[in-house]
C-alpha cells in the first residue's frame, strides 16, 4: 500500500514538464500495464483531474482491437477531484467532484442545439488521440502514445480535460458518479431523451449489461412497463426485483411492446426486437455491431415503424447528469446496485468478469 506522501507527489509538476501518472498502457489485445507517464501540463479551458473511479465500457475493448499495436491509454468513465485549471477552464473550482463525459466542441450546430454526442468534430475529439490540435496529452518514456481518449484517457490516476465535458456530483460516490459520463447517460438517454415511453406503455430493453439495466432502470422510473431479454440470470433477477419481466431470450413469449431498445448490435436480435412492435412502434440502437444488416423494408413501411440510432443518449451532459443524480438521490434510480469495483490493476480480472456475466458494471478505483 503505497503511503499518502507517495500519492500525492505523483501529482506534483516536475521542472519544465508536466504531471508525472501511473496509467494502464494498452498494448495489442491487454487492456492495461500499469506505468508511469508524463501528463501535459493544462492549455486554456483545460483541467487536471485526479481520477477517484473509471467505468469499463464495451468501447474500450472496441477502441483497444481497433488500435491493434499500437500503445494506448484508453478509459472514458472518469470520475475524481479537480486539481488545476487552465487559464481558460470556467466553471468549476479545485476540489470539484466531476464525472467526465464525452468530448464535444460546443461550437458547431449540434454542440449550440444542445446534441453534444453528434458533435461535428466528435471523431478528433474523441478518438484521434490527440488534442484537436493534433498535440499529445501523454508520453511514456518521452514518447507520446495514443491518449485523450473520449477527450479524457481516465485509465490513469490523473487526467487532461476539458472544462466543457465535466460535471459536478457533489458527494457521489465516484464509483457511482463514473459510468454517468457514457453507459449510464448512453441507456437512460435512449429512454428518456429518445424513446421517450409513457407511464403504461411497454418497452422492451435487449441486453440488460450496464446499458441496458440503466435504460431498464429509467423507464420504470418513468412508470413505464418494462420487459428485459438477458441470459445472465442474475442480471434478470436484479431487474425483476425493481420490477422488469425478464426473460432468457427473445425465443420467449413476449407481448406485443409500443418501445424497444437494442444495446447487442446483433443483427438477429434487432430482426427480433423489430417485430416484436406494435404499430407505429419505435426501436432505438445502440449496440455497435456490423455495419450493415437485413430490414424488412415493406414490413417497416406498412406498420408504420420508426427506426431510430442514438450517440450517448442525445444527452447534454452538463443538464442530462444533474437530472439522473436526482433520480438516485430520490431512490428512482438505484445505480449503486449495478457497479462492483476493482482496483485499477485488475482491469483484466474486472473484464473477465464483466464477459462472464458475474459483474454488471465494473469500475475500477485507482487508489484502492
Amino acid at each position: 500500500m503505497r503511503t499518502e506522501k507517495e500519492q500525492t507527489e505523483d501529482h506534483r509538476p516536475r521542472s519544465g514538464a508536466g504531471t508525472t501518472v501511473s496509467v494502464l498502457l494498452s498494448r495489442g489485445t491487454t487492456l492495461g500495464e500499469l506505468v508511469e507517464a508524463e501528463l501535459d501540463e493544462p492549455r486554456d479551458d483545460e483541467v487536471v483531474v485526479r481520477v477517484e473511479a473509471v467505468g469499463i465500457c464495451h468501447t474500450d475493448l472496441l477502441a483497444r482491437k481497433r488500435l491493434g499495436s499500437r500503445t494506448a491509454v484508453l478509459g472514458h468513465e472518469g470520475c475524481g477531484i479537480v486539481e488545476r485549471l487552465g487559464p481558460g477552464a470556467e466553471g468549476l473550482s479545485v476540489g470539484d467532484r466531476v464525472v467526465i463525459a464525452f468530448a464535444s466542441c460546443g461550437e458547431c450546430a449540434p454542440c449550440r442545439s444542445g446534441f453534444p454526442g453528434y458533435c461535428a468534430r466528435s471523431t478528433v475529439l474523441n478518438g484521434s488521440g490527440r488534442r484537436q490540435d493534433g498535440s499529445p496529452t501523454l508520453r511514456v518514456g518521452g514518447e507520446p502514445v495514443f491518449g485523450s481518449f473520449f477527450g479524457q484517457s481516465s485509465f490513469a490516476t490523473a487526467v487532461l480535460a476539458r472544462a466543457r465535458s465535466c460535471v459536478p456530483v457533489g458527494d457521489l460516490p465516484p464509483e457511482v458518479a463514473a459510468p454517468l459520463g457514457c453507459g449510464f447517460l448512453t441507456g437512460a438517454g435512449a429512454v428518456l431523451n429518445v424513446l421517450r415511453p409513457r407511464p403504461g406503455q411497454r418497452l422492451l430493453v435487449a441486453g440488460a449489461g450496464g446499458v441496458g439495466a440503466a435504460a431498464a432502470l429509467a423507464a420504470l422510473s418513468e412508470g413505464v412497463e418494462v420487459v428485459v431479454a438477458e441470459p445472465v440470470e442474475a442480471r434478470r433477477a436484479l431487474l425483476a426485483a425493481y420490477g422488469a419481466t425478464a426473460v432468457a431470450s427473445l425465443d420467449e413469449p413476449i407481448p406485443p411492446v409500443t418501445h424497444a431498445l437494442d444495446t447487442t448490435g446483433r443483427p438477429e436480435v434487432i430482426a427480433r426486437a423489430l417485430s416484436l412492435l406494435r404499430p407505429r412502434g419505435a426501436l432505438a440502437l445502440v449496440g455497435l455491431g456490423p455495419a450493415e444488416l437485413p430490414l424488412d423494408v415493406r414490413s417497416l413501411t406498412m406498420r408504420g415503424l420508426r427506426l431510430i440510432g442514438s450517440v450517448e443518449g442525445d444527452a447534454e451532459p452538463g443538464v442530462f447528469i444533474p437530472e439522473l443524480i436526482r433520480r438516485h438521490r430520490d431512490d428512482l434510480l438505484p445505480l449503486d446496485r449495478l457497479v462492483t469495483t476493482y482496483p485499477l490493476d485488475a482491469v483484466e480480472r474486472a473484464v473477465a468478469d464483466q464477459r462472464a456475466g458475474l459483474t454488471l458494471k465494473a469500475v475500477l478505483l485507482p487508489r484502492a
